[in-house]
């Protein structure tokens, strides 16, 4: 049966204030680091699965939308490849 490894990922969703963010950008300011901005702080996730493509599809779909995501404050993406 086939593995494959998906690298999820989970971020704020633009119009979603992100305190923890700006936190990390006053930082980054007080540490001399004056040219960044816009921080933005997400989550990165990592699963192995195994079975047909599809169905592996399917359920990695379900997963990040309905376990490892908030549809209505965050975007989430995934991607997927086969195991060597």
């Amino acid at each position: 049966m086939p593995k494959y490894n998906a690298k999820i990922y989970v971020t704020l969703k633009p119009s979603i204030l992100d305190p923890q963010g700006r936190t990390v950008e006053r930082a980054l300011s007080h540490l001399d680091h004056k040219n960044v901005g816009s921080v933005r702080i997400g989550k990165y996730i990592e699963l192995s699965l195994s079975g047909e493509k599809a169905d592996v599809e399917a359920q990695l779909r379900d997963i990040t939308e309905n376990v490892l995501s908030n549809p209505i404050m965050e975007d989430a993406r995934w991607e997927i490849e086969e195991e060597k």
